[in-house]
């Protein structure tokens, strides 16, 4: 007979694989007073650091097709330097712009990878609906119907493919939100980091839906100014990632002594 496995052999017990913990939704807001605190610390460094992440992204999405690939991809790397970044903050250390490529210093392929994940769920998203889309239409061009009820299906495809496109999209920012930060700090593998991610999001479904109308109103409030905005909405979101990551992926507190207070 074999052995059966001994618990510390489990997966989640491993530094690369921490347990998520269930959080309130109250703690979306702790998260964003984070991520402001933290750019506050060194808001002329965060700021520089948007300002080259967007010039970075601009000229990207200039080249046709391949620069948008590469954009996507890439993202992952970004973030994970910003990240980085937040941590280097929170052990005391100074803030540097070149934090924004770190990433690609400490594990890049398997940032890369976790960025051909999102690009992949990215054109399945755009993909499927028009697939769908366009097999529907096909055959109802072959069946007789009445304008009005052309008009309700075209309407009832459209909301279709839309549910599809939000329901893949929402799945795969989750499954990147934590990954990114597990892949860097933790050095978790890309498919477990997406797969811990997607299921601590929705473990925490309260903080999160909380967190996205926030981010959502942060967003248009930022792009008021000529889009200035978002030079510190972007470290604030890094912030926000970090301070989340800690929360749900962290140690856990330590437990109050048995027994009371000391004497």
């Amino acid at each position: 007979m074999t052995e059966p496995a001994s618990p510390a052999a489990h997966p989640y017990q491993d530094a690369r694989h921490p347990r998520p913990r269930h959080v309130s939704p109250a703690a979306s807001l702790t998260w964003l007073k984070s991520g402001w605190a933290s750019f506050t610390r060194n808001p002329g460094v965060w700021m520089a650091i948007s300002l080259v992440f967007f010039v970075i992204l601009v000229a990207l999405l200039a080249i046709p097709v391949l620069g948008m690939v590469v954009a996507i991809i890439g993202f992952p790397v970004l973030a994970a330097g910003m990240v980085q970044g937040c941590a280097a903050q929170a052990r005391g250390e100074p803030l540097k712009v070149d934090h924004l490529f770190a990433g690609l210093r400490v594990h890049a392929a398997h940032l890369a990878l976790v960025g051909c994940f999102y690009l992949l769920g990215t054109v399945v998203a755009g993909v499927l609906p028009a697939l769908l889309g366009g097999l529907l239409l096909t055959g109802l061009f072959y069946t007789e119907l009445h304008s009005l009820s052309w008009l309700a299906v075209v309407l009832g495809s459209a909301a279709f493919a839309t549910g599809i496109i939000i329901t893949i999209m929402t799945i795969m920012i989750t499954a990147l939100w934590f990954a990114t930060p597990l892949v860097a700090l933790k050095d978790t593998p890309p498919l477990d980091a997406m797969k811990m991610s997607l299921a601590a999001c929705f473990n925490n479904l309260g903080a999160f839906v909380v967190l996205g109308v926030l981010i959502y109103v942060l967003i248009w409030v930022a792009l008021l100014p000529l889009g200035l905005g978002m030079l510190v909405l972007v470290p604030v979101l890094a912030g926000t990632l970090h301070a989340s990551f800690l929360d749900v992926f962290g140690a856990p507190p330590a437990l109050a002594p048995a027994g009371g207070t000391e004497t």
